[in-house]
């Protein structure tokens, strides 16, 4: 069985998209849709911009979101998924792909989404860390020891097996990351981002982008969509909304939704849209599983 996968923010990079834009009559009509929609030419700065043009937050989770759902949506007939899933913000992408939010309601839920995290992200001072080397229980165990009102720090994306990132308020993990070292992790690594995702420091942003979910209309999906709150496939629209708001202060758990996907009869894993970090974490998920194949398609 075929699974498309969706990358979330991260996997931006300057060019991105632009082959599609300028090889496929179908790709560049939604990429122009897309600047009306959102009311500025996000093409030039996915196409031309810098790296750190690409960080604005109004930019960069449309841009992974287009690039990912446009690639899907141009592939016509070859878009042959049995089932879909995304990591974080891909989780839209999935959903559009799948067919049950249109191309439109999707961006505009992936921007409102954008702004929202933003505002939360300024209203603490937070951050997240990856943890590499140590088992998920451990990290968990320790994260819960630290944790306390005004100073959180929880297990935020469950990637792979040996790299959990966590997230949270700064200086309760800067305290988690130096027991993670004494407890045995091989690295805890501070990331470049703005703020503590998935965690309950996003409840500002889940609110916000809760009121506007709830007005979109959801269709039934073509195939089942695995959701990141639960690692279990879906069809239902209302089941698949709840778990598209709680996203937010939850934790994203890879693993064990690509583990249930395989389970469930997944053998060929392509990974839609730019860069190849899923491809890297689902070989090291199904290792040792050499009737797996993984692919890439931007």
């Amino acid at each position: 069985m075929k699974a498309f996968v969706f990358p979330g923010q991260g996997a931006q990079f300057s060019g991105m998209g632009k082959e599609l834009y300028d090889n496929n009559p179908k790709a560049k009509e939604l990429f122009d849709k897309a600047n009306e929609i959102l009311g500025f030419e996000i093409t030039k700065v996915m196409f031309e911009g810098t790296a750190e043009e690409l960080k604005q937050t109004k930019v960069t989770q449309p841009a992974v979101f287009l690039h990912s759902v446009i690639s899907a949506i141009c592939l016509g007939d070859q878009f042959d998924a049995e089932m879909v899933a995304g990591h974080s913000l891909g989780e839209f992408s999935a959903l559009v792909a799948a067919g049950a939010l249109s191309f439109e309601d999707g961006l505009k839920l992936v921007s409102k989404r954008a702004m929202a995290m933003q505002k939360a992200c300024e209203a603490a001072p937070s951050t997240m860390a990856a943890i590499i080397g140590l088992e998920d229980a451990k990290i968990e165990e320790i994260c819960a020891g630290i944790s306390k009102e005004g100073n959180i720090v929880v297990p935020a994306n469950y990637n792979n097996p040996g790299q959990l990132v966590i997230s949270g308020n700064k200086e309760a993990i800067a305290e988690a990351c130096e027991q993670l070292k004494a407890a045995g992790a091989k690295r805890a690594l501070p990331l470049p981002v703005g703020g503590a995702f998935h965690s309950p420091l996003m409840q500002p942003a889940k609110d916000e982008l809760q009121a506007a979910i709830e007005a979109t209309e959801f269709q039934t999906p073509k195939v089942p969509v695995y959701q990141n709150v639960d690692a279990k496939a879906h069809t239902n629209p209302v089941e698949i909304k709840e778990n598209l708001i709680a996203q937010l202060t939850a934790p994203v758990k890879w693993t064990y939704e690509v583990q249930q996907m395989i389970a469930d009869g997944a053998t060929d894993f392509v990974e839609c849209g730019p860069g190849k970090a899923l491809q890297g974490m689902i070989a090291k998920i199904a290792k040792g599983n050499d009737a797996l194949t993984i692919s890439g398609i931007a």
